[in-house]
């Protein structure tokens, strides 16, 4: 996909009544130029909440083509720091050229309470969400929009005491497997982070963590 420019809606959503996101279970649609928009507390729902790190002004809601697991195009939604709007696009135009499939992309608001959880077992690639790091008080880099986890279910988190999250992704410990969507060292789809300064955790030792990129 050439990377178009991207279209940046001024005006909030009207509160309440986040722009409609096509079901990744059905939509292929053709490749379109990434939509960037404005968000309130409404249109947030879930995630965000008063006192968290960054307020809804700072955020930045992003539409984006990405290839699924089908092999066809469909449209998916980030929620990031408006810092990292340019960075990101330019992300997943690399990710969209080299055909890495993503199985689902929608704000986590979709799950009840924004629980990490849920979307991560729903194998969903996210980005924003108000919440600490894994049984700690302090702030994620997701409740800033400065982290993406991708393909969550292929790609999980392993703490110091084995715990795993998804919990439902020990077949996925194994990476020695290629199955599509998983990540390794040094692949394509890695790099279209790393190269532009986005830190990799399945490079961490203790914990790692193979779904999650970071940008401080």
């Amino acid at each position: 996909m050439a990377l178009a420019a991207a279209v940046l809606v001024q005006c909030s959503p009207t509160p309440g009544s986040p722009p409609a996101e096509p079901s990744s279970a059905t939509a292929t649609i053709s490749t379109t130029a990434p939509v960037v928009q404005q968000v309130t507390a409404a249109d947030l729902g879930a995630t965000w909440h008063p006192g968290c790190p960054v307020a809804p002004d700072e955020l930045r809601r992003v539409d984006l083509d990405y290839v699924g697991l089908d092999g066809l195009d469909h449209r998916g939604a980030l929620v990031v720091h408006r810092d990292v709007v340019a960075e990101v696009i330019a992300i997943f135009a690399d990710l969209h050229r080299q055909r890495y499939p993503i199985a689902k992309m929608q704000t986590p608001q979709h799950y009840p309470g924004a629980v990490d959880e849920l979307s991560m077992e729903d194998n969903n690639t996210s980005a924003f969400n108000c919440r600490p790091l894994p049984g700690s008080t302090t702030w994620s880099l997701h409740a800033y929009g400065r982290a993406i986890d991708l393909n969550p279910l292929f790609n999980p988190y392993l703490d110091r005491s084995g715990d795993l999250e998804p919990a439902t992704a020990g077949g996925y410990l194994d990476r020695h497997r290629a199955d599509p969507g998983m990540l390794h060292a040094d692949d394509p789809a890695v790099r279209a982070f790393s190269d532009r300064g986005w830190v990799w955790g399945g490079n961490w030792h203790n914990p790692i963590d193979y779904q999650h990129f970071e940008r401080r």
